[in-house]
């Protein structure tokens, strides 16, 4: 009886799988374990925001934009936020197994973030391959409905969010480095 309740259900999935992803959304939702399980992907990519954010070392503006044409993994953070701070390592270590021509981890301090104290945490730390952009008015974080931190968003090759995770990660285990390989695989 439990099996004829559930058929709507994987109907319901398979129907409402998002077209734009060469993988369907129960597999990558199955792919999902531990803290992946806050992991919540969308029926349907999902517009970005156009704002600009400044590069580390105010050598510019960027928009998210310019990062089209690879998976991106969008942090966004603040030095004084315990958690960004927690998951931070982790992200670096995705960046180093997983980042190249097809993906990056794109990290945002929002909000009030002294260059000087970002930088002081990246030694810390020993992060040296992820980006120390940041979004000091959360013009881009106020655009993208970020209500608390952290918060990452998957971006798909065309830029469009595919996917959200509110709070911290464990963005080093196996669960997210199966989605994200598999996201990274479609063409």
């Amino acid at each position: 009886m439990r099996l004829l309740r559930l058929i709507p259900l994987y109907i319901a999935l398979a129907l409402g799988a998002n077209a734009a992803l060469a993988i369907e959304l129960p597999v990558l939702e199955a792919m999902r374990v531990g803290d992946m399980k806050k992991l919540n992907f969308h029926s349907t990519p999902k517009s970005v925001s156009d704002k600009a954010f400044f590069l580390e070392d105010d050598t510019g503006t960027a928009t998210l934009a310019e990062y089209q044409g690879k998976i991106i993994l969008l942090n966004f953070w603040a030095t004084w936020c315990a958690p960004c701070r927690a998951e931070m390592p982790m992200l670096s270590e995705l960046q180093a197994e997983l980042g190249g021509d097809d993906f990056e981890v794109l990290t945002l301090a929002t909000g009030r973030n002294s260059p000087a104290g970002i930088i002081k945490f990246f030694d810390e730390t020993g992060i040296t391959n992820l980006p120390r952009h940041q979004d000091p008015k959360q013009a881009l974080a106020r655009e993208m409905a970020v209500l608390g931190l952290p918060i990452t968003v998957i971006l798909d090759r065309e830029g469009r969010e595919i996917a959200r995770l509110r709070g911290d990660a464990e963005w080093s285990s196996d669960s997210a480095k199966a989605i994200l390989s598999a996201l990274i695989a479609e063409q």
